[in-house]
């Protein structure tokens, strides 16, 4: 096959790349576009080169994604893109919704990345590249006014989210193999938000692992990740970061100290935590050589929350690539469920739709075998006319009811003190008196 090649342009960084990203968005250049900020940097995705979309009907050639990536009629692509959560369970062997997208990456024809150092401009068309790199080098207009409110959401559960924890509660303590379950919950949102805005405040004030912003194959949305689901290098090395074990963080250091000392000492947290690290370690055995767990139960800042955090950590295996790793971890276990397989229906049962993005993975990867695929969740969301945010937290045996709602809610907070509204929707809006958030 004759490969073409992106044209490029390095540009010195002349702003903070959030608000670079966000003018960027805004200017409408990009359609669909995919905003994902790595531990390495931030990169924007435009337009479609090369698409894979796999649904429940075609989803036995998930097998095939890589080698259809590799079909990219250019040199040094990098694909963007989301994994639902049920690609999971398809994945596992469970029939699949042959109508739901599973699976959905680009290869884009524009794309504009940065290192906190200097920007690259990327395009196949030279006129895109000129027209892009014009934006990027346009005076950075001032800080922009602070938004006069936040949309107001209330948190609170009527009840029905207590009762699906103490059903799974009934599951859990039939003996049977299930030992863990993630039961989330849907907040609507009933006013018009703005995405962008939001993203940018919820980045400022978040602590997340990786963040993005999204418009891609009906969906849109924008999340601020607290762990991701698979980081594979060039090289092969695979990594891991499951957190599970949740207490709030308010921003005040006493009682984050105190609070970081009961998660720590807490036997229904630790538990939870180590079976998920246990699983995490077997899954990456299935792909992996030479696999260890390199950090183990530290505590990290995740926005209005901290996390007991380990690391795990392998080698693919002769003949294994970045998608056979993905397929083992995903979708994450600190949103799923230890085994996995049983959580899947129970899962499905007790929240009454498919969840989606939520919990699933927006992740990017490269021509060199670089993956990289952060774990959705902090996330707010918009499609078919709905907009929405979702929490969830890991019931076990010892968990109760009233706490596992008290911990859907300090997640939540996470994005609901950050929605923007639009301007000209209809809102509450709530402009003063709104609880602060701990500074990232």
């Amino acid at each position: 096959m004759t490969r073409d090649t992106y044209r490029e342009l390095r540009l010195p960084l002349r702003e903070d790349p959030l608000p670079l990203m966000a003018r960027l968005v805004r200017s409408g250049l990009f359609d669909p576009y995919v905003v994902y900020e790595s531990g390495v940097g931030w990169s924007l995705a435009g337009g479609v080169l090369t698409s894979v979309r796999l649904t429940g009907e075609d989803a036995a050639e998930f097998g095939r994604v890589g080698a259809r990536l590799a079909e990219t009629p250019v040199r040094g692509w990098r694909a963007y893109g989301w994994a639902a959560f049920e690609l999971g369970a398809v994945l596992a062997g469970q029939d699949p919704d042959p109508t739901q997208t599973l699976l959905h990456l680009i290869v884009p024809t524009d794309e504009v990345r940065t290192d906190g150092t200097e920007v690259l401009v990327r395009s196949v068309a030279p006129e895109r590249l000129d027209l892009i790199t014009d934006l990027v080098r346009s005076p950075a207009p001032g800080a922009p006014p602070e938004p006069p409110g936040r949309i107001a959401l209330p948190l609170e559960d009527t009840g029905n989210y207590r009762a699906a924890v103490a059903a799974a509660l009934v599951e859990l303590r039939r003996q049977g193999p299930l030992e863990k379950v993630i039961l989330s919950r849907q907040v609507p949102v009933p006013a018009a938000v703005d995405l962008v805005a939001s993203y940018v405040a919820g980045r400022r004030a978040n602590t997340p692992a990786r963040s993005f912003l999204l418009d891609l194959g009906g969906i849109q949305a924008a999340g601020f990740s607290p762990e991701t689901v698979a980081e594979v290098t060039a090289d092969g090395r695979v990594t891991t970061r499951p957190l599970a074990g949740t207490r709030a963080r308010t921003g005040a250091a006493a009682d984050d100290a105190r609070l970081r000392a009961a998660l720590l000492g807490d036997p229904k947290e630790i538990h939870e935590h180590a079976i998920s690290v246990r699983l995490a370690l077997e899954e990456l055995e299935t792909v992996c050589d030479d696999t260890h767990v390199s950090a183990y139960m530290t505590v990290l800042p995740r926005g209005t929350v901290q996390h007991l955090a380990s690391t795990v950590t392998g080698r693919l295996s002769p003949g294994r690539g970045p998608w056979d790793a993905f397929a083992a971890l995903f979708p994450a276990v600190t949103a799923t469920g230890i085994p996995k397989a049983p959580a899947y229906p129970l899962i499905r049962t007790l929240e009454g739709r498919p969840r989606g993005l939520y919990a699933g993975a927006v992740l990017a990867c490269d021509a060199d075998g670089t993956l990289d695929a952060a774990l959705v969740l902090r996330s707010v969301f918009r499609q078919d006319g709905r907009c929405w945010i979702q929490a969830g937290a890991g019931v076990v045996p010892q968990s109760r009811p009233e706490r596992e709602h008290e911990e859907t809610c300090e997640k939540l907070r996470s994005v609901a003190h950050h929605l923007v509204p639009a301007v000209g929707g209809q809102s509450p809006v709530a402009t003063a008196g709104f609880p602060s958030d701990p500074a990232a």
